[in-house]
């Protein structure tokens, strides 16, 4: 089975690509998705991280057919 990661905003515009699947065994927390779908940098410290539309941290656990979402900061006024 395997887990969607899904990038939005810059982050999709910098990564050329809005979606990614892993295998599930791959990553156990959201960080971990981060590291095995972009391995080629490093996470940013200020990044949004959502799991199954619900707010979450880098050491969440991720589990077979979950959805990651990464967000870079969101500012307003």
């Amino acid at each position: 089975m395997s887990i969607t990661v899904r990038y939005f905003a810059s982050l999709r515009e910098q990564l050329g690509r809005g979606e990614d699947r892993l295998e599930a065994g791959d990553a156990d927390t959201a960080a971990g998705v981060w590291a095995r779908a972009v391995p080629d940098r490093t996470m940013p410290e200020r990044i949004l991280i959502a799991i199954n539309q619900e707010y979450a941290d880098g050491d969440h656990p991720v589990r077979d057919g979950d959805e990651v979402a990464f967000f870079p900061p969101v500012t307003g006024g």
